[in-house]
C-alpha cells in the first residue's frame, strides 16, 4: 500500500512511497491536517544519494511499530532538498542553532505554524552510541508538546529568532580592496594541510570553490605558495580514494584526512566544480595530468549521467546491493579474473590492492605511488607499465559494469545542470571536444525549452514533468553556463537568453530597500522566513553566483545597473568573507573580478575559418579568469549582435582579427596568435590593476 509520495516525480520521495508512514509531501495539505487536528509536525529531510537517510528508512520508517507512533501523534512530512533547497536552509539552520552541528537526514518537529521546537539528524530505532532511540524522541515530543505547551513556546522564540538574524551582517561601509582578498588568502594558508592537501582534518572535502580562488591568488600576485597549495591538493586528491580511477568522476567527500576512503555517492555539482577546476588548472600551468582529470570527469557524465534528451542528472548512490560503496571495491582475486595473473601483478601495484584490503576487508583502488617508482620497482619501464594501466582500467571498467550499480537519481536540477553546462561549453573549447559542444548546446536547449512555465524558469524536470519555482541558484548558475556557452560558440541566442534570465532574476530575486539577493523570489509560497543563504559551501550560493554573471553581463552590456546591484551584494557580505573565507570561496571570486580590470576580448572573423579558431584557441589555452570574450562574422550580415563590445569592429586586410580591450579601450588589434598572446600574457598581475578602478557606477 502506498502512501501520498507516489504522486511525487523526486527519486527520494518516491524511495518512501512504500512505506507504513503515512508521509505528506511538502504543502498546505500537511499544515491543514496539523492545524486541524494539532498535531506537531514530524519533518524529515534528505537526498537520494544519502547512505544515512538510506539507514533511517530501513531501521525506522519501514518498521510498522515505528510508523504507528508517527502516525498516532504526528503529521508526518518527506522533503527532497535537492528539490526544496529553501526549506532545507531554513531549518537546516533551526537545528545548528540548537545542536551547533547538522547533517541528512534532518529531522526536525516543528508546530503547525512551521515553527521548529525540537529536532537533530539520524535518530537510530533503538538507544545507540549515546544517541537516544527515535522511538523514544517520539514519545518525548509529542509528550512535551501535548503536556508543556509553554516550554514549546519558548523553544520557539528561542530558534526563530537566531534563523531570522542568520546571514544580516548589514552592508559594510568600507570600501572593496585587494587586502580583503589578501586577508582571505592568508586565513586559508594557516588552515591548508601541507602534506596531504585540502582544508581541516576529517571528514574532508574537496572545496573547489576555495581553490578556484588560490588559482586567481596565485594569477594575480604570482605567489608560488597559492598555486602550490592548489597542485598539492588536486594531485592528492586525483590519486586518492575520493576519485574514481576506472570510471572517472569524484565521489562526495573523504572520511579520513588523505582521500582514501570517501562517502561513495557521486553529485553531479561536484563533478561540475571539479572539473571546471581541472580545466583551469591545466590552463595555468599546461600540466596534461590536470587535463586528463578534467577529460575523465566529463567522460563520466557523458556516459552516466546524461539523459538523451539532454539534462544531466543529479546523482548516483554510494550503496549498491545495500552496501556502501560495494560497487567500487576490490579484491585482488577479482581483479585477476578479471586481467589475468601477469597484468593484475601490475594493477594490484599501481592502484594499491592488498589482500588485506583498505575498506572492510577489501580495496578502494588508489595511487599511493607515482608511476616512476611502482615500474622502477616492478622493473619494468614506465612506458611499458601505463599501457598495462590503461588497458587494465578499461577491461576493468567492463567488469564493473556487470555489478549491480547504485541507484541514480535522474532528476534534472537547474541550477546543478547550470554547472554541469559551464564545465561542457569550457571543456570543449579548451580540450577541443566537438561532443562535449554538443553536449552543452543539448543541455542548454532542454531546459530552456522544458524547464520553463512561460518565461519562469522551473526548479526540477523528472518524467517529462517540470516544476517548482526556479531559486536564484537556478538563476544565476543557468545564466554561469550560458556565457561559457556563448563564449565557445559566439552564437548570440545565448547571450541573449543570459540578459533575459539576468533581467528576470533582478526583479524576482532582488531587494532594493536591503540592497540584497534572496532566495526566493516575490512569487514564492510564505515561509517561516525569507531565506538568503550567503555561505558557498558545496555549492556558490545563489547570491555569489548573481554577482558573478552580473559583473560579467556588465561588461557585455555596458549595463551599469548590473554592476552596481553586484557590488552592493558583495558590501552585504564583506564581514562575513573577512570572518570566513573557507565559505566565501565563490565571493571572493567575483570580489577579484571587480576588483581587475577585466580583459574584453573580441574576435571578428568567420568562426569556421582555420584563421579565426586559431585566435579563439589561444584564448582559451590562456588562464585569464577576469575576462570577457565576445565574437561575430563580419561576413554575415545577421551575425552582428547588440554587444558594445563589438561595436566598430572589423577584420583587418581581410584576416581575421582579435581586440583586447580594457574599459572599451584596446589594444592593436592582431591577427596572428602569436601576437594575440603576448597581448594576453601577463595581465591580470596586480601591476596591471588601475588604482582605485571600479566596476560600479
Amino acid at each position: 500500500m502506498t502512501n501520498r509520495l507516489a504522486n511525487e516525480t523526486s527519486p527520494y520521495l518516491l524511495q518512501h512511497a512504500n512505506n507504513p508512514v503515512d508521509w505528506y509531501p511538502w504543502g498546505e495539505g500537511a499544515f491543514q491536517r496539523a492545524r486541524e487536528e494539532d498535531k506537531p509536525i514530524f519533518l524529515s529531510i534528505g537526498y537520494s544519494a544519502c547512505h544515512w537517510c538510506h539507514v533511517m528508512e530501513r531501521e525506522s520508517f519501514e518498521n510498522p511499530e515505528i510508523a504507528r507512533l508517527m502516525n498516532q501523534s504526528f503529521v508526518s512530512i518527506k522533503v527532497d532538498r535537492e528539490e526544496r533547497p529553501d526549506v532545507d536552509s531554513i531549518y537546516m539552520m533551526a537545528i545548528q542553532a540548537m545542536n551547533g552541528r547538522g547533517g541528512w537526514p534532518l529531522s526536525v518537529f516543528l508546530t503547525p505554524k512551521g515553527e521548529p521546537f525540537y529536532g537533530g539528524t539520524y535518530f537510530p530505532p533503538e538507544e545507540r552510541h549515546g544517541m537516544p532511540g527515535f522511538p523514544q524522541v517520539l514519545t518525548a515530543v509529542a509528550g512535551a508538546y501535548n503536556d508543556r505547551p509553554n516550554d514549546v513556546a519558548q523553544s520557539v522564540e528561542q530558534i526563530t529568532s537566531v534563523i531570522k538574524t542568520a546571514g544580516k551582517f548589514g552592508e559594510s561601509r568600507e570600501p572593496l580592496t585587494q587586502e580583503i582578498l589578501s586577508q582571505a588568502y592568508r586565513g586559508l594558508a594557516t588552515n591548508f594541510d601541507v602534506e596531504h592537501g585540502g582544508f581541516g582534518t576529517a571528514p574532508k572535502f574537496p572545496q573547489p570553490m576555495v581553490l578556484e580562488f588560490l588559482l586567481r591568488h596565485h594569477r594575480r600576485t604570482g605567489d608560488p605558495q597559492a598555486l602550490g597549495m592548489v597542485e598539492t591538493t588536486l594531485e592528492r586528491m586525483a590519486r586518492g580514494g575520493i576519485y574514481d580511477h576506472l570510471g572517472g568522476g569524484f565521489h562526495r567527500y573523504s572520511t579520513d584526512p588523505f582521500w582514501l576512503v570517501p562517502h561513495f555517492e557521486k553529485m553531479l555539482y561536484d563533478n561540475a566544480l571539479l572539473s571546471r577546476l581541472f580545466l583551469h588548472s591545466y590552463q595555468a600551468t599546461g600540466d596534461s595530468f590536470y587535463r586528463s582529470i578534467a577529460q575523465e570527469t566529463l567522460d563520466y557524465v557523458l556516459r552516466e549521467m546524461t539523459d538523451s534528451k539532454g539534462g544531466f542528472y543529479s546523482t548516483q548512490d554510494a550503496d549498491s546491493e545495500g552496501e556502501e560503496g560495494k560497487y567500487f571495491v576490490w579484491t585482488p582475486g577479482e581483479i585477476e579474473k578479471a586481467v589475468g595473473s601477469q597484468d593484475a601483478a601490475v594493477l594490484q601495484n599501481y592502484f594499491g590492492v592488498a589482500h588485506e584490503g583498505n575498506f572492510e576487508g577489501r580495496s578502494i583502488l588508489h595511487r599511493p605511488q607515482d608511476a616512476s617508482e611502482v615500474a622502477h620497482d616492478l622493473g619494468m619501464e614506465p612506458g611499458n607499465l601505463m599501457s598495462v594501466v590503461e588497458r587494465g582500467k578499461a577491461v576493468l571498467l567492463e567488469a564493473r559494469g556487470q555489478r549491480i550499480p547504485p541507484a541514480k537519481d535522474t532528476k534534472v536540477l537547474t541550477s546543478w545542470n547550470g554547472l554541469m553546462l559551464y564545465s561542457m561549453a569550457r571543456g570543449a573549447a579548451i580540450l577541443h571536444r566537438d561532443d562535449y559542444l554538443q553536449a552543452a548546446i543539448a543541455n542548454a536547449s532542454f531546459i530552456l525549452q522544458n524547464m520553463r512555465d512561460g518565461q519562469r524558469l522551473l526548479r526540477t524536470y523528472k518524467d517529462g514533468q517540470a516544476k517548482l519555482k526556479g531559486y536564484l541558484e537556478d538563476y544565476a548558475c543557468l545564466i554561469d553556463g550560458l556565457l561559457a556557452l556563448y563564449e565557445a560558440t559566439f552564437d548570440y541566442s545565448w547571450l541573449k537568453e543570459a540578459k533575459v534570465l539576468a533581467n528576470q532574476m533582478i526583479e524576482l530575486f532582488w531587494d532594493e530597500e536591503d540592497g540584497v539577493f534572496y532566495d526566493t523570489g516575490l512569487d514564492h509560497e510564505a515561509l517561516l522566513i525569507r531565506p538568503r543563504d550567503i555561505g558557498d559551501s558545496a555549492m556558490p550560493c545563489g547570491s555569489s553566483m548573481a554577482s558573478d554573471v552580473l559583473l560579467r553581463l556588465a561588461i557585455f552590456n555596458g549595463e551599469s545597473a548590473y554592476a552596481s546591484k553586484a557590488t552592493s551584494a558583495l558590501r552585504s557580505v564583506q564581514e562575513f568573507i573577512n570572518r570566513a573565507p573557507q565559505g566565501a570561496g565563490h565571493w571572493l571570486a567575483a570580489l577579484d573580478f571587480y576588483l581587475s580590470s577585466p580583459a574584453e576580448i573580441a574576435v571578428i572573423g568567420p568562426r569556421e575559418q582555420a584563421a579565426t579558431q586559431a585566435l579563439v584557441d589561444c584564448i582559451h589555452e590562456t588562464y585569464l579568469p577576469n575576462k570577457v570574450l565576445a565574437g561575430y562574422n563580419p561576413l554575415d550580415a545577421d551575425s552582428y549582435p547588440d554587444i558594445p563590445l563589438l561595436e566598430d569592429k572589423d577584420m583587418r586586410n581581410g584576416s581575421p582579427t582579435a581586440f583586447v580591450c580594457q574599459n572599451y579601450v584596446c589594444q592593436q588589434p592582431v591577427t596572428e596568435p602569436e601576437a594575440l598572446a603576448q597581448q594576453l600574457r601577463g595581465r591580470g598581475r596586480a601591476t596591471d590593476i588601475p588604482s582605485g578602478f571600479s566596476l560600479s557606477p
